[in-house]
This record gives C-alpha cells, sequence and structure tokens, in this order.
C-alpha cells in the first residue's frame, strides 16, 4: 500500500511525524537527514520538512526532501516570547503549518508526543493514531540498503575473526586462557571487538562475549576470564557510522574439548538453521519458518521452552534497527522478496551454558540468500 492509499483508509489529509533522527529511524528513512534535535516531517502527497533555523541551510544540502521550512517561518521566536513553554509554542507553530498547507486531519505513529496531539487537537485539528506505514515499507529492502547492510556484516566479520584468532593463539593455564602473561578477559574481547569495528567505519553496543555456564543467558554480556573445553558465544550487531544499516551475526566457539553434550547442541543448531534456509522465500510465512526450526530441534531430542533449550524466536528483521519486522516467530508474517531477517536458533541449558549460531540472510525471488559468509566451525584449534 502506498502512502496515499493508507491516508484515504485513514480518512486523513497527512501523516506527520515529530521526533529527532538520531534515534527515530523513520525520520531518517523518510528524510534522509540526520539531527539530534526533533523536527517536524508530513507528508500528505507533498513532503514537507519543519526544522530550526540553525538547521535549514544543511537540511537544503543533505535531505532528500525539497521543501524545507524554518519554524521561525511560521512565528516560533514570537510564540516563545508570549509562551514560557517551549512545547506549547512549537505546537502553535505545528498547526499554523498544517492550516498553511491545508491539513485539518493528520495521522500520527505510535510514539508521537501526547501533549502535541492534545495541543493540535485543542486548535482545531483531528489527530489519528496509527500504525507507523513507514515503518511497513521499511521490511523491503532496495539493493544500496542490502549493500550497506552487507558492509557492515563483512566488518561484524573481520572483528570476530580477529577475536577467534586471540583465542586460538592463548595459553591454557589452570584451564584459562593467557594472553602475554594475562588472563584473557570478556571485557578485553570486547574493546578488542569494538576497535576493529571503529577502524571499519561501524560502532557497537551491547556486544556479547559470554563464557561458560551462564553463557545459557541468552542476553549477558559475559564478565571475567575466558575458559578452555568451555562454550564462548560472541554475538555482534554493529551498525554502520555513516550508512546506518545494522548486521548481526552470533558464533559459539570452544578453545579446546567441548563438553560432548556442547557438540550435539551445536550440531542441532546447524541443523535447525538449514531447516529455515531451506524454507524461507517470498509467500511463506514467518510463523512456519520458526514451527519447522522447533520440530528440528525437537527431533534432535532437545526441548522447546520458556527457560531452557530454545527459548527465544527464530529471528527478526534487520535494517535502520538491529531489530525490526519481519519476524521469524509466533507471529504470522507473510515474507516478501527484499526482507533481510536474522536466523539464530539457540540451545541453553544451565548445567553447559549456551550455543547460538546466527547469520543474516536477504528474501529473494527463489528462496533466499545468506549474507553471512563466516564460518560455523565450533572447535577453535
Amino acid at each position: 500500500m502506498n502512502l496515499k492509499q493508507f491516508l484515504k483508509r485513514q480518512w486523513a489529509d497527512a501523516y506527520l511525524m515529530h521526533a529527532n533522527s538520531t534515534h527515530n529511524s523513520d525520520m531518517y528513512y523518510a528524510t534522509r537527514f540526520l539531527a539530534g534535535d526533533a523536527f517536524t516531517y508530513l507528508n500528505s502527497g507533498q513532503e514537507v520538512m519543519m526544522v530550526s533555523s540553525m538547521e535549514k541551510g544543511r537540511a537544503k544540502k543533505e535531505s532528500r526532501v525539497v521543501d524545507v521550512r524554518s519554524s521561525s517561518d511560521y512565528g516560533l521566536k514570537e510564540e516563545s516570547k508570549a509562551h514560557k513553554d517551549g512545547g506549547e509554542a512549537y505546537c502553535r507553530v505545528l498547526a499554523r503549518l498544517l492550516k498553511n498547507v491545508g491539513c485539518r486531519k493528520v495521522a500520527v505513529p505510535r510514539d508521537f508526543p501526547v501533549f502535541f496531539a492534545d495541543c493540535l487537537q485543542q486548535a482545531g485539528l483531528q489527530v489519528t493514531c496509527v500504525k507507523s506505514p513507514i515503518m511497513k515499507k521499511r521490511e523491503k529492502k532496495t539493493a544500496p540498503e542490502i549493500q550497506a547492510i552487507t558492509t557492515a556484516q563483512r566488518a561484524c566479520e573481520q572483528a570476530v575473526a580477529g577475536a577467534i584468532e586471540v583465542i586460538r593463539k592463548a595459553e591454557v593455564v589452570n584451564d584459562e586462557l593467557i594472553v602475554n602473561g594475562k588472563p584473557l578477559t570478556s571485557e578485553y574481547m570486547r574493546a578488542l571487538i569494538h576497535h576493529s569495528l571503529l577502524d571499519a567505519g561501524c560502532e557497537a553496543e551491547g556486544t556479547i562475549v559470554a563464557c561458560g555456564p551462564r553463557s545459557a543467558d541468552p542476553h549477558w554480556q559475559g564478565q571475567g576470564v575466558l575458559m578452555a573445553d568451555q562454550p564462548i558465544v560472541l554475538d555482534l550487531f554493529p551498525r554502520h557510522a555513516t550508512k546506518r544499516y545494522y548486521c548481526d551475526m552470533s558464533r559459539t566457539v570452544v578453545r579446546g574439548e567441548p563438553d560432548p553434550r556442547i557438540v550435539d547442541m551445536h550440531q542441532a543448531v546447524l541443523s535447525a538453521q538449514e531447516t529455515a534456509f531451506d524454507l524461507i522465500g517470498p509467500g511463506v510465512n514467518g510463523s512456519e519458518v520458526h514451527q519447522a526450526v522447533c520440530d528440528t530441534i525437537t527431533d534432535a531430542g532437545f526441548h522447546v521452552g520458556d527457560e531452557e533449550g530454545f527459548i527465544h524466536s527464530t529471528g527478526h528483521g534487520v535494517g535502520l534497527d538491529v531489530h525490526e519486522r519481519p519476524g521469524l516467530g509466533l507471529q504470522d508474517v507473510s515474507l516478501e522478496v527484499g526482507n533481510v531477517v536474522t536466523v539464530e536458533p539457540g540451545l541453553y541449558y544451565r548445567d553447559v551454558g549456551g550455543v547460538r549460531v546466527e547469520d543474516l540472510v536477504v528474501v529473494t525471488a527463489s528462496g533466499c540468500k545468506n549474507l553471512t559468509i563466516f564460518d560455523k566451525n565450533l572447535r577453535i584449534k
């Protein structure tokens, strides 16, 4: 559905957003203008951006929106003098803009400021909260978007390769991994990974380097000394600093001899991944992919649960946000060409730890293409 059809269904004259584009991916997607301060985007079939007078020149040069206006054009300075509350002053300016372009009924996203919605309604405008049509549009990636994601993915793989090489070269002393006479820690490995990502033009936070039984907590970032013969889960989801697109990858490795149960878990996870790869394609229901992965896990002798076993969804969309639609989980969703999703089955048991292997695929006309080219070897030799 295009935006014109969407507005017609909502009985609205325009779609309105007010947010900063540093943290609001819909705003960045719509404008391609990066700003830490909130500004306004209006689409009534014709796009309008309203920014501060300070940002107007930059916005005209950098944004994809042609019609860029200043809040000063609509009397923000005068309103600010008349009203001590800056929010109220801006809302009056916003109402003036809407009436100027002939909009009386506007649709806004669910995260639109409630205060602004109340003010606009008091000014005689009708405001309807809707599910973001831009978020839906973002699900289908264009070729440049897929390339941006792939660029981040290669930087991610390079960082993981460097981390694994450090683990490979470490000495083993009393079951601890030692580098240059010092214990090799999760904290050190995270710093090493982040330095590599920065050198490649990417940024990351929340990187997981989790070792041992506590790796059974999927989102535990890890701390302390890395151990031989124990699973080490590496989970990276960096974003390219200028292209703004994320990637996502997980690998589980063991330096030494893994517990036989970890070996079996790893094989089951790989088999579950292959099941998903074989099924993913246009028109396929994401929940059916998830169910098939669950069945593969169960057939391998493990279980699907809430606290142990396979305890999360099979995958999620990746783009300007690291978690976005569509998902491969319990909810019904029809996959489309251009969707980029993770495939990340995992198994988690508190007595031995966790095993997760995660690749990133794009849905194609004939199935899917794996954007991840990094190996999945469990043992580091």
